[in-house]
């Protein structure tokens, strides 16, 4: 049984879409896709940019008028990137996927590594993963209020790792979560285990993150500490939003 056929998944018709953006150059490093959002998220990060999309039923299912517009862009995306929400909470992704394939798209997908089941079922559908790497894994609950969610996203990147489809981690960073010694421990876990393109996320400031979600001084976090991290992959980067 494939991930396309698999008894957990759902026709592509009833994908819960929460929005969609035509075109986006940031959204898989390299390539010009269009990114889908998916509504679901089993977590509850206090920073998400997304709270509209955490719950399913606010997304609707409109998968065939937005696969008449992605059919119109063939040949003039690279691929599509499915994100959310968590975007392997809705049983349809596989569908998607394999919808998306056919019509000649690569496929992406941005992850935060809640369904590491999920995740392995898909993985033979996907060119690409933004594997959301939050924190250190015992740290995990202080920020997604679930616990065992750091192992969960542990398992998901070693799952990734073995399935050789690339792929790059990220962290959205915030010095309301993450002081320099975190920061330091978790590159140095990160390269331990192989990871080879890394991206720091600097939490953009918005109407909808409380305190103390301020704005980030320029300053932060400090060239030192980013010259130490970088040393640590083949490809480093630090984006501002």
């Amino acid at each position: 049984m494939n991930a396309a056929t698999s008894t957990n998944s759902a026709p592509a018709e009833r994908a819960r879409i929460g929005g969609w953006q035509p075109f986006s150059t940031c959204d898989w490093p390299g390539r010009l896709a269009a990114v889908v959002f998916l509504a679901g998220c089993p977590w509850r990060c206090g920073y998400c940019h997304n709270p509209e999309l955490l719950q399913r039923r606010h997304g609707q299912q409109r998968w065939p008028q937005l696969r008449e517009q992605l059919q119109r862009r063939r040949g003039l995306l690279d691929g599509v990137v499915f994100s959310g929400g968590e975007p392997l909470a809705d049983p349809a992704l596989p569908a998607l996927l394999a919808e998306v394939r056919a019509m000649g798209f690569a496929t992406g997908l941005h992850s935060g590594g809640a369904y590491p089941d999920r995740l392995q079922r898909v993985l033979p559908l996907l060119d690409w993963v933004g594997l959301d790497i939050k924190t250190l894994p015992p740290q995990y609950p202080a920020i997604t209020a679930v616990a065992g969610s750091g192992e969960r996203a542990e398992t998901s990147l070693a799952l990734l790792q073995a399935s050789g489809v690339d792929y790059e981690c990220r962290s959205t960073l915030h010095p309301a979560l993450h002081d320099e010694h975190t920061l330091t421990q978790l590159a140095a876990w990160l390269a331990q285990r192989g990871v080879r393109r890394y991206a720091w996320q600097l939490l953009r400031p918005g109407p909808q993150l409380p305190q103390p979600f301020a704005a980030i001084a320029a300053n932060w976090p400090a060239p030192a500490l980013q010259a130490t991290v970088a040393s640590h992959f083949t490809h480093f980067e630090v984006r501002s939003g």
